[in-house]
């Protein structure tokens, strides 16, 4: 990972331009998840949305990664490759997309139910997505990394999911991956003290069962270690005196699951 960049208001707008692009591509991703859909399907819309507003994917050809969008599904974590698998009933789906729109760069992830899915994997994506908030709460000028990390570690812990550690949110906005760091485990008040003008991805990434992770031979794919379901949101926030400026927040994506 490169430095930590502070970035200007202006910049940061255009950051907040490029997260809009890929905020309406995740919504239109949330329009087209359902079983009897290809995973490889979503990545090549993803490709064609991108450029056809002005952008490109800012994951394809990362250190090699061949896609538009990760696409990881139940036990995958993260950095899943679409594929022919065809999207079934229960499954759930984690959809990462990165978009850069001249030169500024935007990163964000959504796990999406397939259908009608189970209790207990509702309950996973409910408490993932409540973490991130909790999380994006704590992004504020003044405050630490580790205040979000803990955050994110307090609401998951009675719920006896395994927080990953391998992977963890950063800095974003000229690279899609800069610095700081930003764990979903750790000790209030430690790390990297937050300044304005810092864009970071709090991206918690949790599994039902262990903790511990599996890393696949494409070099990429990280599922979990005992076969259970894992969820994965993320979003962009700018730091700021007093509040958190979420750059790129679910309402669009939200919407129109709510009517499907």
């Amino acid at each position: 990972m490169s430095k930590i960049f502070l970035k200007s208001d202006e910049e940061i707008e255009q950051v907040r331009e490029s997260a809009k692009v890929l905020s309406h591509l995740l919504a239109q991703i949330a329009e087209r998840v359902e079983p009897g859909i290809t995973t490889l399907s979503l990545d090549q819309f993803a490709f064609e949305f991108i450029k056809d507003h002005g952008g490109t994917p800012a994951f394809l050809n990362y250190q090699g990664f061949p896609y538009s969008l990760c696409i990881s599904v139940n036990d995958q974590i993260v950095h899943g490759f679409p594929s022919d698998y065809v999207l079934k009933e229960g499954d759930i789906v984690s959809v990462d997309g990165g978009v850069n729109l001249n030169g500024f760069i935007s990163d964000s992830a959504y796990t999406f139910a397939v259908g009608t899915i189970s209790a207990e994997a509702q309950q996973l994506l409910d408490v993932t997505k409540a973490a991130l908030v909790k999380g994006v709460e704590q992004a504020v000028a003044g405050k630490r990394v580790g205040d979000i990390s803990s955050a994110v570690q307090d609401h998951v812990i009675p719920y006896k999911y395994g927080i990953v550690r391998e992977l963890v949110g950063h800095g974003v906005g000229f690279e899609l991956h800069e610095k700081p760091e930003v764990p979903n485990y750790g000790k209030r008040g430690s790390g990297t003290k937050l300044e304005e003008g810092v864009v970071i991805c709090i991206e918690p990434m949790i599994n039902a069962g262990k903790a511990g992770v599996k890393f696949w031979d494409d070099g990429w794919t990280v599922s979990t270690i005992d076969g259970k379901l894992s969820a994965h949101f993320e979003q962009m926030v700018a730091i700021r005196k007093g509040r958190p400026d979420v750059l790129l927040d679910f309402q669009e994506i939200e919407e129109v699951l709510s009517k499907k």
